[in-house]
């Protein structure tokens, strides 16, 4: 699932890219003199990048893309994901900017401003989907272990009969365990798949 959103996302961006190469083409602020005196387009805090050229600020955040944070840092994951979407967002608004781009296109770049932003939802819903599964099953395998613990110290003190129980409820309580660990495997298995996914 968040493969998926990857690979939709990176497919936008390349749709972007040509959008923000036609945009660059056609030269609309050669005759606009106060934004040929700034050093940058954008604010510094969306992005580090300095130019007048919209394709620069493509391949910053096709960089970001490409370098995300791993998912189990999940405050940073989180935050260059926000960051990824408040940058396209701002170059989308450019590329409305001028007049004939925004009549041309005012349709068209509504509905790809939503998938944009759709794609990167995904990324995060998924991501914290991970993690929320991730943690719970953490849980629930400590809470095992505890109620294996507890059996345990009773069965120290049980007669044969309660000891014969209590036997039978620590096999099934093992059982469960296992079946625990194994859903944390995968899950964990997930999120390595998803990391390559992001180094690529």
């Amino acid at each position: 699932m968040v493969n998926n959103a990857l690979d939709k996302l990176h497919q936008q961006l390349a749709r972007l890219s040509e959008q923000a190469q036609q945009f660059d083409n056609a030269k609309w602020f050669d005759k606009n003199r106060y934004i040929q005196a700034q050093p940058s387009l954008f604010d510094r805090t969306v992005f580090a990048t300095k130019s007048l050229l919209l394709c620069d600020y493509v391949d910053e955040i096709k960089a970001q893309v490409k370098h995300l944070p791993p998912m189990e840092k999940r405050h940073a994951y989180s935050f260059a994901v926000q960051r990824i979407a408040t940058q396209i967002e701002a170059i989308i608004k450019v590329l409305k900017s001028t007049p004939v781009w925004a009549k041309e296109n005012k349709a068209s770049f509504s509905k790809k401003n939503k998938v944009y932003r759709k794609a990167v939802q995904k990324i995060m819903q998924s991501s914290h989907e991970l993690y929320q599964e991730l943690s719970q099953n953490h849980e629930f395998e400590r809470r095992l272990q505890e109620m294996i613990e507890i059996r345990r110290e009773k069965l120290d003190k049980a007669s044969n009969a309660e000891a014969q129980k209590i036997n039978q409820e620590i096999l099934a309580l093992h059982a469960r365990l296992g079946r625990c660990r194994k859903a944390i495997s995968e899950t964990e298995a997930k999120i390595q798949q998803v990391e390559k996914q992001q180094n690529r």
